[in-house]
């Protein structure tokens, strides 16, 4: 029986895309798809969810990439730009969850310096009963430890714990511990999912 939910937060409370910082920067798609690629690439941005500074990251790869340097540096002081809204589905949802007294948790691979601008996006988030962010904990999904620290810190038993996610590894990993998983692509299709496992 499920009992608790535990929820991501980019791209399944809010939108998170650097496209759509990044689109006012370079007006060409082609060009904002290759810096995207090559320069402010994802595995570039992992150590910042790890715990790494802004400063530090983007200091390390401007230096790399001086012709870049304004367009790195947005990374850390447009950070605000990749936002486009909450997901109104997941509000909702989160909500029913409160009002129905199923405890929820928040998971999120995001940085210790974003952390509370990113929790006031949302009053969904301020529905949660505690949240772990890999930032301030020093460690990262799909890494089992921030699954088993999310079930000693709050006394979860993955079995009884629905985790949703946007990503398929961290939908795996969590799946292989033990818990049961909503894989976050399709807004519409998370209030059916819940309903199945008699939650809402």
């Amino acid at each position: 029986m499920i009992k608790t939910v535990i929820w991501d937060f980019g791209n399944v409370i809010v939108r998170w895309d650097p496209r759509t910082l990044y689109s006012k920067i370079f007006p060409d798609p082609a060009e904002r798809d290759r810096f995207l690629d090559e320069v402010c690439t994802m595995a570039w941005h992992g150590p910042t969810d790890g715990g790494v500074s802004f400063t530090d990251n983007c200091a390390a790869l401007a230096a790399r990439h001086p012709e870049h340097d304004a367009a790195i540096w947005a990374w850390r002081d447009r950070w605000d730009e990749m936002f486009s809204g909450a997901i109104p589905e997941t509000e909702a949802a989160i909500a029913a969850l409160q009002a129905k007294g199923v405890a929820q948790y928040g998971l999120s691979n995001i940085s210790h310096e974003t952390l509370e601008a990113t929790l006031a996006m949302s009053p969904a988030f301020a529905r949660l009963d505690g949240v772990i962010a890999s930032g301030v904990e020093g460690v990262m999904k799909p890494d089992a430890a921030i699954f088993r620290l999310v079930c000693d810190r709050y006394s979860l038993a993955p079995q009884e714990a629905l985790f949703v996610d946007d990503s398929a590894r961290n939908i795996e990993a969590a799946r292989v511990l033990g818990f049961d998983t909503h894989h976050f692509i399709d807004p519409a299709a998370l209030r059916p999912a819940l309903e199945a496992r008699g939650l809402l």
